[in-house]
């Protein structure tokens, strides 16, 4: 990789790392409707331009029903039950959670039928993965909301699921025309539920985090993915999902003394191995496209959000 395409995955890493902690600041005066209100309508408004000077929203018109399912399903629900969550769970254990996203995105596929057959190796990662969720959960000290366990489970099952819809009914269109039909429509959706739970006072530490979730982490950070793709492509662009955890780990364990959880020891490790393995090609095996990472994940899993959001691109549209 050159030296901008170096510069460009470290900015990513740490723009899709911090979220968990900027939501877990946001949370403390924001309602979750707020916050995915004011993150999605601030990073649309920015983004707007850019789809405009490229006339790429026209092509959507024809696709509005696939567009609404892989919106809600990636954006509208998940971010919300990923906010809600991190009202009881640490931002650290959140980002976690989320790292079993390429796990589940293998079962999603072979779900639907889009899956390499599970060979041994990749059978094994799908275990190991299971299993560091399992220790995630189960060794975590102290008092666990599973309720909230849950709304992240179900948050990476959304971003595992969105780029299968993705990939089959609007792979051909432009990336951008898709992420701000998806931040306007969400924005849109929430707009009611956050003008009700709207609060009277919000801290200087909740406003500024709530800023950067929407300028830093929502708008320039896909400006800096999509620029990440065209400098290195798909598939180097996506290791970006299995370094995001672990400075979602770092952050909350420094900057908001979370606790480092024998959990956490244990579990990570297991879901960062068993994911490489778990979505690795068969031998010989080379989609097309220089497609990101495994067959199973369609052109790969980076987290909208966040969060991770996760998109699937090529460098055409790009």
């Amino acid at each position: 990789m050159s030296r901008r395409g170096w510069l460009l995955f470290a900015a990513m890493c740490v723009i899709w790392g911090i979220p968990y902690l900027l939501i877990r600041v946001a949370v403390r005066d924001l309602s979750p409707a707020c916050v995915v209100f004011l993150r999605t309508a601030a990073g649309a408004l920015v983004l707007l331009p850019v789809a405009v000077r490229r006339a790429v929203l026209a092509d959507l018109l024809a696709r509005w029903r696939p567009l609404l399912l892989f919106t809600f399903i990636e954006v509208t629900a998940p971010w919300w039950l990923l906010t809600k969550a991190e009202q009881s769970l640490s931002s650290a254990l959140s980002g976690l959670l989320v790292a079993a996203v390429p796990l589940l995105g293998v079962l999603m596929a072979r779900v639907v039928g889009t899956a390499e057959p599970i060979d041994r190796v990749r059978l094994a990662g799908l275990v190991l993965g299971i299993l560091g969720v399992a220790a995630l959960v189960g060794l975590q000290l102290g008092h666990i909301n599973l309720l909230a366990v849950g709304a992240v489970l179900l948050t990476s099952l959304g971003y595992a699921s969105g780029p299968l819809v993705l990939s089959r009914r609007l792979a051909d269109l432009p990336s951008v025309g898709v992420v701000v039909a998806s931040l306007l429509i969400t924005a849109v959706l929430w707009a009611p539920a956050a003008a009700l739970s709207w609060p009277h006072h919000v801290s200087a530490k909740a406003g500024g985090s709530m800023v950067a979730l929407a300028l830093v982490c929502t708008a320039a950070g896909f400006l800096v993915f999509f620029a990440l793709i065209a400098e290195v492509g798909p598939a180097r662009a996506t290791v970006i999902t299995y370094v995001n955890p672990a400075v979602a780990i770092l952050l909350g364990v420094v900057v908001l003394g979370e606790r480092f959880t024998l959990g956490m020891a244990i579990g990570f490790p297991l879901v960062l191995i068993g994911s490489v393995l778990a979505t690795r090609r068969a031998p010989g095996v080379r989609p097309a496209g220089d497609v990101a990472a495994a067959a199973p994940l369609p052109e790969v899993v980076a987290e909208f959000s966040v969060n991770g959001c996760a998109s699937s691109h090529n460098d055409r549209q790009v």
